[in-house]
């Protein structure tokens, strides 16, 4: 049987926007092997822990809204965008969940941005550098990203990319924030190397696959081995774990 995958509704209130980028994820990790099942945000909490117990593993994916502020110690500026705080309670419930479990997590985007705060971390909440981050969906290589020697990613790059250039490559962008300063236990894994901005994350923690990239692998999944090579490691790691054991109860002497 194949590996489940959540991934939750990109937002609460923009069904269109919900229908043009939800089957990209879709398409992309039924391609790579694996079923999905589709979070709807307005569930109650027991019924999303009720999809949850079936799944072996999570996509976080983007969003047209940008993450609270409010929740990093910050309150918002002009150029932030608006919140979906029913997307945000359904994000912390899929991670509470694969913490807890150490489920496999991919995240994208506005997922990588969730996943950080969600780990104590916080955002740029609009870039302004020489870097254009949001040329648009249609722009298959945005610019280049360096990544770090003997990351997870950079063994993902040399695996699918034979002869490429392990530490530098070209993605897509589409983002106006980014990771100002990374979570618990996630370390930088890649860079927009002309400004510095953090384009990925990964948890520092060989036996549990978290993996966060700022740009949209989904989109580029047929012409890019590299973003095939995302969405394939995600279900490897589904199709490999296996409940933690339960710690016995001691008996108190």
């Amino acid at each position: 049987m194949p590996v489940v995958i959540a991934i939750p509704e990109p937002t609460t209130t923009d069904v269109e926007y919900n229908g043009r980028s939800l089957p990209p994820y879709i398409a992309a990790l039924e391609a790579a092997g694996a079923q999905v099942r589709v979070v709807p945000l307005d569930e109650p909490q027991e019924r999303v822990a009720q999809l949850l117990a079936g799944v072996q593993g999570i996509l976080l994916p983007g969003s047209r809204f940008d993450v609270d502020p409010q929740r990093y110690g910050e309150e918002p500026i002009p150029a932030c965008g608006a919140a979906d705080p029913t997307r945000t309670a359904v994000d912390e419930l899929l991670l509470q969940d694969a913490f807890n479990l150490r489920k496999p997590i991919l995240a994208i985007c506005h997922g990588t941005q969730s996943l950080n705060v969600w780990r104590n971390g916080s955002l740029i909440q609009d870039l302004r550098t020489a870097v254009n981050h949001r040329p648009g969906r249609d722009v298959a290589e945005a610019h280049p990203v360096q990544i770090r020697a003997g990351s997870r990613l950079e063994h993902l790059l040399q695996q699918d990319s034979p002869g490429a250039d392990a530490h530098e490559t070209r993605v897509n962008s589409s983002h106006h924030q980014a990771i100002r300063a990374p979570g618990d236990n996630l370390q930088v894994s890649a860079v927009s190397p002309a400004d510095g901005v953090i384009e990925a994350v990964e948890l520092d923690a060989p036996d549990h696959f978290v993996l966060g990239v700022q740009w949209h692998p989904e989109r580029t999944y047929t012409q890019s081995a590299f973003s095939r090579a995302l969405f394939a490691a995600l279900v490897q790691a589904a199709e490999a774990w296996q409940p933690p054991p339960i710690e016995e109860s001691v008996a108190p002497a």
